[in-house]
């Protein structure tokens, strides 16, 4: 019997803070596209994919989690509270053309900027995947680490996407407690 009323008593309290948020700040309907982008997003789902065409033969995907992860800043002139939480989205970047091999870019979308993390070459029959055999990225020289970000940039990966994609995820979150 106790086990029932303490299980009763949690559902209580999620459905108010669920209902609280709700009613805080309601969700938006979300978008089906960005700038060239289109969304496909499946309720339910962890993952929300952007595609689009780049020129006559390239193909892009970008796939992002929900917030995957944080770290923690420090946040100043507010009493009693000494840090606030930088919240992370993975995006995995596949780029092709035609029916060659595959660019995948992995990278970490921050709140308001893209880092790239990893660079693989796929096959297209994806049955094998190598990964970068070089020095990591950020050991990269800082000219051809510029040239990998203008690349993403010319195709409309970017800063201005990080922004979109933090505040589509978190709608994603909302329009989902329901």
């Amino acid at each position: 019997m106790r086990k029932s009323a303490f299980k009763d008593n949690i559902l209580r309290l999620i459905r108010n803070e669920i209902q609280y948020e709700l009613d805080r700040s309601p969700p938006k309907q979300s978008p089906t596209k960005y700038e060239s982008f289109t969304i496909d997003d499946r309720p339910g789902e962890q993952w929300i994919r952007l595609k689009r065409k780049f020129r006559e033969n390239e193909e892009i995907k970008v796939e992002a989690t929900m917030f995957d992860g944080a770290v923690p800043i420090p946040k100043s002139g507010v009493p009693g509270i000494k840090e606030d939480m930088l919240l992370h989205i993975t995006l995995i970047i596949n780029i092709s053309k035609g029916d060659g091999d595959v660019l995948e870019i992995l990278c970490s979308a921050w709140p308001d900027s893209i880092e790239i993390t990893k660079l693989f070459i796929r096959r297209s029959n994806k049955t094998s995947l190598k990964a970068y055999d070089g020095p990591e990225f950020k050991e990269l020289d800082d000219e051809l680490q510029d040239t990998l970000y203008d690349f993403l940039e010319a195709r409309g990966i970017n800063d201005e996407m990080a922004i979109f994609l933090h505040e589509y995820i978190r709608n994603k979150g909302k329009t989902e407690f329901r």
